[in-house]
């Protein structure tokens, strides 16, 4: 027993010095961020020298306060004298004088500071990100206005070393008739002066909604405008906000302006709709930071103390009344602490720094190679590694010997046949069709050939399998048909076209495809949640999900199937409505995907003929009939919101069925509580769960006729979502 407790122990022993052993090699590999000693994150946010929370860890100007208050702990910039938000918040009553001229009395003027909250920080890129705040004019009521002015203070000509990014920021309004106007500020503060004005825009629906467009920001319920370079030197801060004079409507009572990131916002006709309580945590803004009142040593010169670019293999540029730090090529860390630029082991990253399967990857300092195999020459780096005598050449010298030139004809023969093969692949699965597609990339084979490994496998159904994968240096999911599905190519076909009209937030978006091989290769975003069907029942109710986010999922899921049927050119069936053909981004929001047997009605169309779906959500009318019509996909609907409020499956049990469960109760005049989920039943009101339940019901409705549209279902969950949420 002694002997085999010694065996024992002296195997764990060597299990934990193997780890330290790892972890020693891992500790050298892992670049240095802050200053030694001090630390480099606060909550999910990184913290880069010259960015620093103790007194010797931050250069002047840059010293950040981690809030634990909040979980996780939240980074805002530590200087509340040198740079802030500041809210003001007035409001004002309307009296009518004479017709047309209006009189605002103003009740109460509000003045709120608050530091600025920090998203993340890149040295790289000499920015940080960071939440700003929306300015707003509401009616409260047909006379009555509340407006809340925002002014984001970054006192860089004063001593501060922030700027606002006019590059990556532009100024946005939304609003049935709304005017935003950014301002910039200046020592000392003074409010909105026309001098003063960088740049507005106009927005105005003149009461004719239709008129909005998802997606569109051209003066349509949503305009923006390019920031402008500012003046250097007495830049103070900018000032975003709204006249006071605003249209209003019970259902539309709130104009919005805010300065964010170009690529962050992107307009939908729901933003137009609500309450003043959107952007409540604020919208992410770019901010240009840099070492403010000097500039790079001449070439040969000998830098000042105070110089900042202390890493090797760092360089220094210029930049408006300043300079900013960079490490050189092929190296990467931290230019602003010892030894911050290391290295870059670009074999590693091979998206970015190619080198062919011929090629052998090297590195070295400042660089990599890529010198072809044993055997061939070329350049590995350009993918132009030849055999130096290719084995086909070989072997044909070998047989044919002294017919030499018989070879020749047989070898072009041979590569005629495959281009040809190539060819009519390409033409079966619609090429000519697709290259008209501007927003459809055509992949090769060989990109798509790293992805379809058994590793990245993520998913498998009846249509074929789903790869995970890097593209473009992007995440995407590969669809790869199963070969031999007599299906396969018409279902191809119908998800091109269909996609190729449709954009829209609550839609999946499609990339491009692969059209030469046997069976042709979709390429989709990857959203990381996965499927509403594995959050709901595969995940051993893993993911919370309250109330808040089931209706968001539900209103946000109707809302894409209303504009597939209304709002496209060609009228959208989708065929196959269910919890796994919704998939999920990070926050939750719904993406409707799997077009395959989809089908395009024409508006003069009531129906079309039959198609595959899941029969657990198929409705009775069109398994019957054979026709399937919009309300199709709206009963479908009605069973995938039975599942968000019970999470059962359609069919639950070998004895019961969901709907029938459900429609029983609804016939009974009786409460379903007892379907309900208890993790919402418990939390929230069972008068909003009975709401959503009438309305997976009256979606179930066996005459065709009585059941609702998509579109009304989609507004009745957007006023659920609302009420609940005020």
């Amino acid at each position: 027993m002694q002997s085999q407790f010694q065996s024992q122990l002296l195997l764990l022993l060597l299990a934990a010095a193997t780890l330290l052993i790892q972890a020693a090699i891992a500790a050298q590999h892992e670049l240095p961020f802050a200053r030694p000693g001090c630390p480099d994150r606060c909550g999910n946010t990184r913290i880069p020298f010259p960015f620093g929370m103790k007194p010797g860890c931050f250069r002047e100007g840059f010293e950040v306060t981690c809030n634990h208050s909040f979980h996780p702990p939240r980074a805002f910039l530590g200087d509340k004298e040198a740079s802030g938000i500041i809210t003001l918040e007035s409001s004002y009553s309307e009296s009518v004088s004479s017709p047309g001229n209006y009189t605002f009395v103003e009740h109460k003027n509000n003045t709120v500071s608050a530091p600025i909250e920090l998203i993340d920080i890149s040295v790289a890129k000499s920015e940080a990100r960071a939440y700003g705040a929306a300015a707003s004019a509401c009616g409260i009521n047909a006379t009555e206005r509340f407006l809340r002015y925002q002014v984001i203070v970054l006192e860089a000509g004063m001593r501060g070393p922030f700027v606002l990014s006019s590059v990556r920021n532009v100024l946005t309004g939304i609003g049935l008739v709304t005017y935003p106007m950014l301002y910039k500020y200046r020592f000392p503060l003074h409010f909105a002066l026309k001098e003063n004005l960088l740049v507005a825009c106009r927005s105005s629906l003149m009461g004719k909604m239709w008129l909005a467009e998802n997606g569109s920001c051209s003066g349509r319920g949503c305009c923006h405008a390019s920031i402008s370079e500012a003046e250097s030197g007495d830049l103070f801060g900018v000032e975003v906000s709204l006249p006071p004079m605003i249209q209003y409507t019970e259902t539309n009572p709130c104009s919005y302006a805010m300065v964010a990131e170009s690529s962050w916002y992107n307009f939908s006709t729901m933003d137009l709709y609500g309450n003043d309580n959107k952007f409540t945590r604020g919208v992410p803004f770019a901010i240009d930071f840099a070492i403010r009142d000097a500039s790079c040593p001449v070439k040969g010169q000998q830098p000042p103390p105070d110089y900042a670019c202390v890493s090797g293999n760092s360089s220094c540029a210029n930049v408006t009344n300043g300079y900013v730090c960079k490490c050189l090529e092929h190296y990467e860390g931290n230019p602003y602490i010892t030894n911050g630029c290391q290295d870059i082991d670009e074999c590693k990253h091979p998206n970015l720094y190619p080198c062919s399967s011929d090629g052998i990857c090297k590195n070295r300092p400042s660089g990599y190679d890529c010198p072809c195999k044993p055997g061939m020459k070329g350049d590995g780096k350009a993918g132009t590694c030849r055999e130096i005598f290719p084995l086909v050449a070989k072997m044909v010298v070998g047989v044919v010997g002294g017919f030499f030139v018989m070879a020749i004809p047989l070898f072009l023969t041979i590569l005629c046949i495959e281009k040809k093969k190539t060819r009519e692949l390409y033409r079966k699965n619609g090429g000519s069709i697709l290259e008209k597609a501007n927003m459809i990339k055509l992949f090769k084979k060989e990109e798509l050939k790293p992805i379809l490994k058994s590793k990245n496998l993520i998913g498998k159904g009846y249509f074929g399998e789903v790869y995970k994968g890097l593209l473009d240096n992007k995440l995407v999911a590969v669809k790869k048909p199963i070969s031999g599905n007599a299906l396969e190519n018409e279902q191809f076909a119908n998800e091109v076209i269909i996609q190729s009209q449709v954009i829209h937030k609550n839609i999946v978006r499609l990339i491009g495809c692969c059209l030469e091989v046997d069976t042709p290769m979709l390429v989709y975003e990857f959203l990381p949640k996965g499927n509403l069907d594995g959050i709901l029942h595969n995940n051993n109710k893993a993911a919370t999900l309250n109330l808040d986010v089931r209706l968001s999922i539900a209103a946000s899921a109707a809302d894409g199937l209303a504009y597939m049927h209304s709002q496209t050119s060609t009228k959208i069936l989708h065929g196959d409505v269910k919890p796994a053909n919704i998939l999920l981004d990070d926050n939750f929001m719904p993406k409707i995907s799997d077009f395959g047997i989809s089908r395009l009605i024409a508006r003069d169309k009531q129906h079309t003929d039959a198609i595959i779906g899941d029969k657990s959500y198929m409705d009775p009318v069109y398994k019957a009939t054979g026709l399937l019509t919009e309300k199709s996909d709206v009963y479908s609907f009605g069973v995938v919101i039975l599942e968000l409020i019970s999470r059962k499956r359609a069919t639950y049990s070998n004895n019961h069925s969901l709907v029938r469960s459900f429609l029983e109760a609804h016939k009974e005049g009786r409460r379903a509580t007892n379907l309900f989920d208890e993790e919402i039943a418990a939390t929230s009101k069972l008068e909003l769960l009975d709401s959503l339940a009438r309305i997976a019901v009256e979606c179930l409705n066996p005459d065709v006729d009585q059941r609702p549209s998509m579109i009304e279902v989609a507004e009745r969950l957007l006023l659920l979502n609302r009420s609940h949420r005020t």
